[in-house]
C-alpha cells in the first residue's frame, strides 16, 4: 500500500525520498538515547541561565554535561564554528557564537544543543527568560513554541513537507511575526545535516512527500519585525535586520505510521 501511494504522489511530480533517509529501528533508538542526552542539557540550563552569567558559561555548562555522557558536542569545530553550542541573544537569530557576553535581566536567549552519543545525533533548542522579561518578549517567545507545535502536529505519513511550513506560518501571520526564511530544519541522525531542508514557511513548490522511519528538525524562526537577516563579520551570528527580537524553538521529529515522535523530549 506504501508503495502505491508513492507512487501516486511520484506521479504527481513530488519528491520520493531514497531509502538512505529512512532510519532503521537501531539508527531510531540511538537516536533517541541521544535526544535524552540533549533535553536533559536543555533541561537543566533552566536553573543555570540567569543575569550575570556569560553566555561564554552556558557554552561551558553544555560541553562539560555533554562529555561527562561520554558524547560529543556536534557544533564543536563543525566547519569551523568554536563552540559547543549557539547562543542567541534578543536580536540575534540564530549561531550567535558564545562569548564573554554577560545576560543581562529582560534579555530572552536559545541555547541550541546536539550531541552525538555513539555516533547519533540529535538537535534541539530552547528559548529561556531572563529574569523579569517584557510581555512582549514573552508573548514572541510563546507563540514561536506554538508555531513549532503546529508544525510538529502537521507531520503525517504520505503528506509533503508543504503542511510544516503552511502550519507555522499560519500562526505568525495571526499574530503578525514574520518567518524567517534564510534559515530551516533539516534531516538529521546519522550526520549533523541530511537532507531533506525543512521550510518553515509557505512555499508553492512541491516537496518531498514524508514517509514513516525519516526523521528531521523542525526549528521555526519567528521574528517580531521583519523576516529579513543579516550575518555579522564573524560569518556565523544572524541577527535581525530591524534590530527587533527574534525566538527559535527546535524539536527532532520522527515521522511514524500515524504522525510524528517527537526524538528530544
Amino acid at each position: 500500500m506504501s508503495d502505491q501511494k508513492l507512487n501516486f504522489y511520484k506521479s504527481l511530480g513530488y519528491p520520493i525520498p531514497g531509502q538512505k533517509l529512512i532510519k532503521t529501528p537501531s539508527q531510531i533508538e540511538g537516536m533517541r538515547k541521544s535526544g535524552k542526552l540533549t533535553t536533559q542539557i536543555l533541561f537543566e540550563l533552566n536553573e543555570f541561565i540567569k543575569p550575570g552569567i556569560s553566555t561564554n558559561q552556558i557554552d561551558d555548562f553544555v560541553f562539560q554535561k555533554t562529555k561527562k555522557a561520554g558524547a560529543v558536542p556536534a557544533p564543536l569545530g563543525y566547519r569551523g564554528f568554536p563552540k559547543s553550542t549557539c547562543v542567541s541573544v534578543n536580536d540575534v537569530i540564530c549561531h550567535g557564537i558564545p562569548s564573554e557576553r554577560l545576560l543581562e535581566e529582560g534579555d530572552i536567549v536559545n541555547v541550541d544543543v546536539t550531541c552525538i552519543l555513539n555516533g547519533f545525533y540529535a538537535d534541539a533548542c530552547c528559548m529561556y527568560l531572563v529574569g523579569q522579561v517584557s510581555e512582549e518578549a514573552k508573548k514572541l517567545v510563546d507563540v514561536t513554541k506554538q508555531c513549532l507545535i503546529a508544525g510538529i502536529n502537521a507531520v503525517k505519513p504520505f503528506q509533503p513537507l508543504n503542511v510544516i511550513g503552511n502550519a507555522i506560518q499560519k500562526i505568525a501571520d495571526e499574530h503578525s511575526y514574520s518567518v524567517v526564511e534564510d534559515f530551516g530544519g533539516h534531516g538529521v541522525g546519522v550526520a549533523f545535516h541530511e537532507d531533506p531542508f525543512i521550510h518553515h514557511y509557505q512555499r508553492p513548490e512541491k516537496q518531498m512527500i514524508m514517509v514513516p522511519g525519516m526523521t528531521f528538525t523542525i526549528e521555526p524562526m519567528i521574528n517580531q519585525g521583519r523576516k529579513e537577516c543579516k550575518i555579522l563579520k564573524d560569518n556565523w551570528t544572524a541577527v535581525t535586520k530591524d534590530g527587533k527580537l527574534s525566538a527559535q524553538w527546535e524539536h527532532t521529529i520522527l515521522v511514524t505510521d500515524f504522525g510524528s515522535e517527537i526524538l528530544t523530549q
